[in-house]
């Protein structure tokens, strides 16, 4: 995947409920986010950001 560009939650979406994503970048390299969360609106499930890739993993999956 590539890195997150804030353009891309328009088609992103919680692989639990299908809910809309909301990002809080805690560190950007132009318009990229290396840092951050992806936060479900809807089921309130965390997504990390490292590196610039999401771990969209569901929380049970997850190591």
């Amino acid at each position: 995947m590539s890195p997150v560009r804030p353009d891309l939650l328009e088609i992103l979406r919680c692989p639990v409920c299908r809910g809309e994503l909301a990002l809080t970048a805690r560190a950007r390299h132009g318009e990229e986010i290396v840092e951050g969360t992806l936060t479900c609106a809807a089921c309130h499930v965390d997504y990390p950001i490292a590196d610039g890739i999401p771990d969209l993993l569901p929380p049970d999956e997850r190591d």
